[in-house]
């Protein structure tokens, strides 16, 4: 009897759990088109909204960009030589800039980039902007011009420009460990780096920043635009922000995986 009683129990909470997993999933979406044309509007870069814009920006990439830089560096090169000595020791030396330029460049260094600007800006700001809004109050297209617009802008211009800094970083610091202070090997390296970077792995990792962007702007901050004002309720939704951010990081993760090596 008590299994017979407990299966409608577990099925009942089965189908509210689901449907409430498809409504975060929906609620999602509508922010997400809903900032999207927000951006497409051209009053969001009105004179009187520049300032805010412009200081979210500063204010989400720079701090981020010199800790990451300086990191990225740091590891790319520990990464570079663990590669460079395991290719000597196999004599596939010849291989070495290629697997550099793959693993770090094309895997690393934006799933990295993604997960560095979530965990120190986008989720910390998206949980403490929410403490201060309650859903029993309308937004108003005011506050989604001045208050969410510019922390999503930030996020996902934050994620291109610690990306594009630290590819082009991590390309240099390979050059230099590989060949040393020298531009006689300039024109083997472009040739090296140009036939990984055919028009498909280029696409194909433009892609990937670009859909790491949006998940690090957009999911945090969704969660803001719909929290209710209980604090309890806004930390268990920040963690399940977390794990469904990094889910999503993960598909994208795999499907450019299966783009670039299937």
């Amino acid at each position: 009897m008590s299994m017979q009683a407990s299966l409608p129990n577990l099925l009942q909470r089965l189908q509210h759990g689901t449907v409430a997993w498809l409504h975060s999933w929906w609620r999602l979406l509508h922010f997400a088109v809903l900032m999207f044309s927000v951006a497409l509007t051209p009053s969001s870069y009105g004179r009187d909204r520049r300032p805010v814009l412009a200081g979210h920006l500063v204010a989400d990439t720079a701090p981020n960009l010199a800790w990451y830089g300086v990191l990225s560096a740091l590891v790319s090169l520990v990464l570079i030589r663990i590669v460079v000595v395991t290719s000597l020791s196999y004599g596939l030396s010849r291989f070495a800039l290629e697997m550099v330029v793959r693993v770090l460049v094309l895997e690393l260094i934006p799933l990295t980039a993604a997960a560095f600007v979530a965990l120190r800006t986008t989720l910390p700001a998206g949980l403490e902007f929410s403490q201060g809004r309650s859903a029993d109050r309308q937004v108003t297209e005011q506050e989604l011009h001045n208050d969410f617009f510019p922390r999503v802008a930030a996020g996902i211009f934050a994620v291109w420009m610690l990306a594009a800094v630290s590819c082009v970083l991590t390309l240099i610091l390979a050059y230099l460990s590989l060949y040393g202070f020298t531009p006689w090997a300039l024109t083997g390296y472009t040739r090296v780096v140009g036939q990984v970077f055919n028009p498909a792995v280029t696409l194909i990792l433009v892609l990937k920043i670009v859909f790491f962007s949006f998940a690090v702007g957009l999911i945090p901050m969704a969660s803001s635009f719909y929290f209710g004002a209980s604090y309890r309720n806004k930390v268990t939704h920040g963690l399940s922000d977390m794990v469904r951010l990094f889910a999503v990081i993960l598909l994208i993760e795999v499907a450019s995986l299966m783009g670039n090596y299937y």
